[in-house]
């Protein structure tokens, strides 16, 4: 032992200065044969409790982004299919078979959306629509128009506005949009999670067939065999 003893004092001798200069002295407590450090903090200076409308304030910005959230990942898939359909009405000539594609595009959203968008509160798809009208550079009234007539848009705008939402509202953020934009930003930095949801699910998918058979026989369209490879 004093073998031991004589050995790291001599080490500690040799040691340069500089090793020394780094270390710091740290008071310790010993409780039940456990040695722990103790430190003190610097003082903080407590200038105000939160008040009711400071609270209320807080929770209002965290019910926002849980319904940013939830909303943003439908508006990514509205934005994808959009860009399907601009890519593929570009290759579509004739008045009828583009009058047939917009149907199915219809029918598409609607039975990809239907379900979900029951679900939503009136302020989650406010907030829906102004996020489609962030991704795609389009109100949703601009959106419906195309797909189903200027006479049917204008019938969705005033249901939707009996409901509290405006189709035409544009989102607008660096003013009424700002506190859902910097919500956006967060999700978009990888700061806050969504739950990913891909197009064309199951059950969109299922809806889908059926609603596309009955627009097939309304044009007189042979329904197309799809086989999987």
């Amino acid at each position: 032992m004093r073998t031991t003893v004589s050995i790291l004092l001599l080490l500690a001798c040799m040691a340069p200065a500089s090793v020394w200069a780094q270390q710091t002295m740290v008071s310790v407590v010993i409780q039940g044969g456990d040695t722990m450090p103790t430190y003190t903090l610097a003082p903080v200076l407590v200038e105000a409790q939160m008040t009711r409308k400071v609270r209320r304030n807080a929770e209002r910005i965290d019910r926002l982004t849980r319904y940013v959230q939830k909303v943003y990942p439908y508006a990514l898939i509205t934005a994808k299919l959009l860009d399907e359909y601009d890519h593929d009405l570009a290759a579509i000539h004739r008045e009828s078979d583009k009058e047939l594609y917009l149907k199915l595009a219809e029918a598409e959203l609607r039975a990809e959306f239907d379900q979900d968008i029951k679900s939503m509160t009136v302020t989650q798809g406010r907030i829906l629509v102004k996020l489609i009208d962030r991704q795609t550079g389009h109100t949703s009234y601009d959106l419906v128009k195309q797909l189903r007539g200027s006479f049917q848009a204008w019938m969705w705008q005033g249901v939707a506005k009996v409901f509290g939402n405006d189709l035409k509202g544009e989102y607008d953020p660096e003013g009424d949009d700002k506190l859902v934009e910097s919500i956006v930003r967060r999700i978009e930095n990888g700061e806050l999670a969504t739950t990913p949801r891909e197009a064309r699910t199951e059950k969109a998918v299922a809806r889908l067939v059926k609603r596309k058979a009955r627009l097939y026989r309304k044009y007189g369209v042979e329904t197309p065999v799809v086989t999987s490879n």
